[in-house]
């Protein structure tokens, strides 16, 4: 019951106070922007243009807003930065009446009573029966009907989309190096140059004969009508033949 009551309550001041900021709004865009910038100029407002501006459509605009109960936080947060920057620089130093006796004195009363309900307003104080309240509710009706469409176990299409982005950003791991391949080992330097033997040039020592040896000149044998003849080494009993001066051979007196 109570919570019906303030409801209530909520509902009426917001209907007030939004019904006075609307028509202090449409005043101000009826005499112009210009006219309420030039206003505002005299008064001793800073930037009066943009301020006029401000002022004109955050008060008709946030006061619908205020009576419709859409966007309070937002509505209520502008008007009470409006109606600060008015008592800042225009009422502040005319006292807090209005009207004193007979005397127009444009006090701060209204502006303070304007801006702190605007607070109210815009920290959730403005009660259940707004649109925000409504629209909320519709949401939640919907989720309670999407649950109950959905059999136990089933998924929705945004659970399994949630569900697939889930997958997609599942960290691979990454593929594990191959071994490097071992070195080519360094070819081997090419040999020295054959230096020649002392006292000869390189030519000559590599077309020198080196020694035969006793199997090479067994092998060596040359063929002589189909025989193999084999070097014979000379003999010791050989004697040499001496010739004569005419050619002849001479006998040898040592045989005889």
């Amino acid at each position: 019951m109570r919570e019906r009551t303030y409801d209530v309550a909520a509902f009426l001041a917001r209907l007030g106070v939004g019904v006075v900021f609307i028509a202090h709004g449409w005043q101000k865009l009826e005499a112009g922007i210009t006219a309420t910038g030039r206003s505002f100029d005299d008064m001793g407002v800073p930037a009066p243009t943009f301020s006029a501006a401000y002022a004109a459509f955050a008060e008709l605009l946030g006061g619908a807003a205020l009576i419709a109960g859409i966007g309070l936080p937002v509505a209520g947060t502008l008007l009470f930065l409006d109606m600060a920057g008015a008592l800042v620089f225009v009422h502040a130093d005319n006292g807090l009446f209005l009207v004193d006796g007979t005397k127009v004195k444009n006090g701060y009363e209204l502006v303070l009573v304007l801006g702190l309900a605007s607070l109210v307003f815009a920290l959730g104080g403005g009660g259940r029966l707004t649109l925000d309240t409504w629209l909320s509710g519709r949401r939640r009706r919907g989720d309670r009907d999407r649950d109950d469409f959905f059999e136990p176990g089933e998924q929705t299409v945004i659970e399994a989309i949630q569900a697939a982005e889930r997958a997609e950003t599942v960290p691979v791991s990454p593929a594990p190096e191959l071994p490097a391949a071992p070195k080519k080992a360094p070819a081997a330097p090419p040999p020295p140059p054959r230096s020649a033997p002392e006292g000869r040039t390189v030519a000559e020592a590599a077309t020198a004969t080196e020694p035969r040896t006793a199997a090479e000149i067994l092998d060596d044998d040359k063929l002589v009508a189909g025989r193999r003849r084999k070097r014979r080494s000379p003999s010791s009993t050989t004697q040499p033949i001496k010739r004569d001066h005419g050619g002849k051979p001479e006998k040898d007196d040592s045989s005889q």
